[in-house]
């Protein structure tokens, strides 16, 4: 994952003082202290809304949330499904292992029926969360996913995120090489969307991708353009500008001001 996101940045030749990378709680949510750029670590769950105020307060910044399934698709997706109906300009990237790896493996809302972990240890009897087809029907513009095996296309998807104006999901699956590896098993299973004459721009189609069970897709299920970004609709039709650009117009005496009231 790491190394794909690195990859990423590289080849869109983004400077590093232009990214942001904001995290939760999870073996995921270190990533941000082991690459060149800004980053965040907070609390679990918790790492949508410190990344859409970055974005709001600053539009300039290539915002990207890295997390897992435990962090996002649990405690946070709340966060997550209206992050993608008001199409905020943020990208997240998460990491599923279907498992609460950190805390030593216990069921995830992506775990699967029958799944066994510390918490189940009969098999998971709930039927797990999908993540995709949900946030397709919550009006995401961008949903996509990948596999850490994979980095160059797991790098592609995550530059195509990054472009994409509003909203992205890379959905990176991430087996948990210690609480549930199941590398060999996902390898059997996948296929890229882009060699089976799929259409990202297909709405109805995407979501019948994303609900396969047997296959697991992999690519671009849905991208739509035609929708602005939640930052833009600030801009244009509220007409208030971002605080950056107020804050530029300060002088050195009135930015003391302001921060002696810290202090």
């Amino acid at each position: 994952m790491l190394a794909a996101l690195k990859s990423a940045l590289a080849t869109l030749e983004i400077p590093p003082e232009k990214v942001v990378i904001s995290s939760g709680i999870g073996c995921s949510s270190n990533l941000p202290g082991y690459i060149r750029a800004y980053g965040h670590h907070g609390l679990h769950g918790r790492p949508l809304p410190v990344a859409i105020g970055i974005k709001l307060a600053n539009p300039e910044l290539v915002v990207i949330v890295t997390a897992g399934d435990g962090d996002e698709y649990g405690i946070g997706f709340n966060h997550v499904v209206h992050a993608a109906r008001r199409n905020h300009d943020v990208k997240l990237i998460v990491m599923n292992n279907e498992v609460y790896g950190l805390t030593t493996g216990q069921a995830s809302p992506t775990s699967k029926v029958g799944q066994k972990t510390k918490s189940t240890p009969d098999g998971s009897f709930i039927y797990p969360l999908n993540p995709l087809s949900t946030l397709l029907g919550a009006g995401a513009t961008f949903v996509a996913r990948g596999f850490s095996g994979d980095p160059k296309h797991l790098s592609f998807l995550i530059q195509e995120a990054i472009k994409h104006r509003g909203f992205a999901l890379v959905d990176a699956i991430s087996p948990c090489v210690t609480w549930h590896d199941i590398y060999d098993e996902v390898r059997q299973r996948m296929y890229k969307l882009e060699d089976s004459g799929h259409d990202p721009s297909d709405l109805l189609s995407a979501i019948k991708r994303a609900n396969e069970i047997e296959k697991i897709p992999l690519g671009i299920f849905y991208r739509t353009e035609e929708r602005p970004s939640f930052e833009e609709l600030v801009s244009q039709e509220i007409g208030r500008e971002p605080p950056v650009q107020a804050v530029k117009r300060l002088s050195e005496q009135q930015i003391k001001s302001v921060m002696a009231q810290f202090y």
